[in-house]
């Protein structure tokens, strides 16, 4: 998935089908992975989605499933999905404020008008309506992506008077925000994300540098606390020329680890059901990422202990700062002031 083109993913994935793959695994963006899904139902072909979070991927299987229009549910995902974002961001937003003794008020949401960005702010907007939280939304603003500009979604957000930027981003429309914000030299507590992919990569932040420190985001993040994931990481770290151990290579990696757990205990290879029954039965406490609990997979297919991590990016570097028992340092909000 390196264009983010759905028809890609579906040619693919066929492309691989053909050539005897017994299981698939991927696939980053949320409209290459749904598009590879019809595949993996079609051709009977249990996948792994190890990263993606639109809740629609694995849903609307398990609806057609439940429905009597398709048999078997062939597709399973280790990774949080959006609604479970929104929900672990409003509890993270509440208990960050509280601890920092903060009391914010208005917050603006900022997201990328695509599959990803919609499932993403529909999930936090959800999420908040029902937690009836302290701070309200006063504003929501999409921009198509990827964007040619953000000046004018940026004004409109200044013109709400936030306390609390919440953008959802892109890396490509991240590098268009974040200095649009600076320039517009807005007034207020900080930016908190409620999910977002690429801030913590080095060429994020290699391009954007002071313009990311302070910023909070949500992510699905490797346990550090764990020495294996330390030695993981500085191995990582080598191989890849000096790359984190980060959401997307941790993920993937536990993907790996998921695969061989179901394949060794499915009855038959040869038989994709019995590797769908594995899949299902499945229970695996050796991953390297945050999990509330061992990999599971629920009635929609999704692993409810999949959770996301709050990290600042601090020195330039992104740091776990939320929740207590992941925090390798603690977070700063409000943001010093300029």
């Amino acid at each position: 998935d390196t264009q983010t083109k759905p028809e890609n993913g579906r040619v693919e994935a066929e492309r691989l089908v053909n050539q005897g793959a017994r299981m698939l695994l991927g696939s980053f963006d949320s409209g290459s992975t749904n598009a590879m899904v019809s595949v993996a139902q079609q051709k009977r072909v249990p996948f792994l989605i190890d990263i993606a979070a639109a809740d629609p991927i694995t849903a609307n299987v398990a609806k057609s499933v439940k429905e009597g229009q398709q048999k078997v549910q062939y597709v399973y995902r280790n990774f949080p999905t959006g609604s479970g974002f929104g929900r672990r961001a409003v509890q993270y937003f509440d208990e960050i404020f509280k601890e920092a003794h903060a009391s914010p008020k208005r917050v603006v949401l900022m997201y990328c008008n695509d599959l990803f960005g919609q499932n993403q702010a529909r999930g936090f907007q959800a999420a908040h309506k029902a937690a009836n939280p302290s701070w309200e939304i006063v504003e929501a603003i999409p921009w198509p992506e990827p964007p040619s500009d953000l000046a004018t979604e940026v004004s409109k957000a200044k013109a709400a008077k936030p306390d609390v930027i919440a953008p959802i981003t892109r890396p490509a429309s991240a590098l268009l925000l974040f200095p649009e914000i600076r320039k517009q030299r807005i007034e207020m507590m900080g930016v908190v994300g409620p999910g977002s992919p690429g801030l913590y990569e080095a060429g994020q932040l290699a391009a954007l540098k002071e313009d990311l420190e302070y910023v909070l985001t949500s992510v699905p993040w490797a346990n550090f606390k764990n020495p294996r994931t330390n030695a993981v990481g500085d191995d990582y770290r080598k191989r890849s020329g000096g790359r984190t151990f980060d959401t997307n290579s941790g993920y993937s990696y536990d993907a790996v680890l998921v695969v061989a757990d179901v394949l060794e205990r499915a009855a038959s290879l040869a038989d994709p059901d019995a590797i769908v029954d594995a899949m299902r039965a499945t229970s695996f406490t050796g991953g390297l990422m945050q999990y509330a609990g061992p990999v599971t997979f629920n009635e929609l297919g999704d692993n409810p202990n999949a959770i996301p991590t709050m990290i600042q990016i601090l020195g330039q570097k992104p740091v776990a700062v939320w929740p207590k028992d992941a925090a390798l340092q603690k977070f700063v909000f409000p943001r010093p002031r300029a």
